[in-house]
C-alpha cells in the first residue's frame, strides 16, 4: 500500500507539472501580449577576444531579432504590433550543463531537467522575461566550429553557441532566432543527416518556379536551398523568412 501511494503521489506531481507547463505555453503563444526574451551572454573560453566581444555587447546588436519577428508577424497578419521584446542580461560566469554526447531518451530527459534547474538558479529576478536564452560565445581562432545549439519548449529556455566575432553578429542572430522559435514550439525543417532543407516545409517559397535557387532560408531550416544537393547559410536575418507551417506551430495561424 505504501509503495502504491508513493507511485500515485509521484504521478500526481508529474501531472501537475505537465499541466502547468501546458498552461504556461498556451498563455505564451496566445499572442495577446508581447513576449519578453532575456539573452544572457556567457564566456565560452578565456580568450581576450571573447571577453572583449562579450563586454561590448549591447541590446542594439539584438534589435534585428525583434525586427525580424515584427516583420514576419505582420506578413502573417498577427494583430500584435510587437510580438517579441529582447533584453540583454548580465554576463554569466557559470557554464550551462553540456548535453549528453551519446543521447538516449533517459539521458536527454535527465539533462533537460538539469538544464532547467541550472537556468532557474541563474534567474535573479532582475529581468521579467518569459523566455531565457543562454548564449555561449567562442573565439573563432580557437575553434572553427561550435557545439550544437538547443531550444526547449519545456521551460522556455535555450542554449546557443555563437562566435565572438563582430563580422558574425548578424549570423549569430539567425541562430538565436532559430532557438527562440524552438522554445515557442517550432520544429526543425532540415534533414538531420545532410543538413539540407526538407521540401516543402523547409522552403521559404515552396511554390517558386523554378524551385531552385530559393532566394531566402526558412528560419527553421536555416539554409537557403540552391539545388537538390546544395544549400547556403544566410548571412543575416534579411535573408530569412518564416513560412506558414512555422507560423502555425508558434500560434500565429490557426
Amino acid at each position: 500500500m505504501i509503495r502504491q501511494a508513493r507511485i500515485f503521489i509521484l504521478l500526481f506531481i508529474l501531472l501537475l507539472v505537465a499541466a502547468g507547463s501546458w498552461l504556461s505555453h498556451a498563455r505564451l503563444t496566445d499572442w495577446d501580449d508581447t513576449v519578453w526574451v532575456a539573452v544572457y551572454p556567457i564566456l565560452g573560453d578565456d580568450s581576450r577576444r571573447t571577453r572583449s566581444y562579450v563586454t561590448g555587447l549591447d541590446e542594439s546588436k539584438l534589435r534585428p531579432i525583434e525586427r525580424f519577428m515584427r516583420e514576419q508577424a505582420r506578413h502573417h497578419h498577427l494583430a500584435l504590433r510587437q510580438p517579441v521584446k529582447v533584453l540583454l542580461g548580465p554576463v554569466l560566469a557559470e557554464q550551462p550543463p553540456a548535453p549528453p554526447l551519446q543521447p538516449s531518451m533517459l539521458s536527454v530527459v535527465l539533462w533537460s531537467l538539469q538544464f532547467r534547474y541550472w537556468a532557474w538558479r541563474q534567474d535573479d529576478g532582475g529581468i521579467p522575461a518569459s523566455i531565457e536564452l543562454f548564449v555561449v560565445y567562442h573565439d573563432p581562432e580557437k575553434r572553427s566550429a561550435v557545439p550544437h545549439s538547443l531550444g526547449l519548449k519545456e521551460g522556455h529556455i535555450g542554449m546557443v553557441h555563437a562566435f565572438a566575432e563582430p563580422a558574425m553578429t548578424r549570423s549569430n542572430n539567425v541562430v538565436i532566432t532559430h532557438e527562440l522559435l524552438h522554445t515557442l514550439g517550432a520544429s526543425d525543417k532540415y534533414d538531420l543527416e545532410t543538413g539540407l532543407p526538407v521540401y516543402p516545409q523547409g522552403f521559404a517559397d515552396p511554390g517558386r518556379e523554378p524551385l531552385y535557387p530559393q532566394q531566402q532560408a526558412e528560419i527553421m531550416a536555416v539554409r537557403i536551398p540552391l539545388s537538390e544537393q546544395r544549400a547556403a547559410i544566410p548571412d543575416s536575418l534579411k535573408q530569412v523568412s518564416l513560412n506558414e507551417i512555422t507560423a502555425s506551430e508558434i500560434g500565429w495561424l490557426p
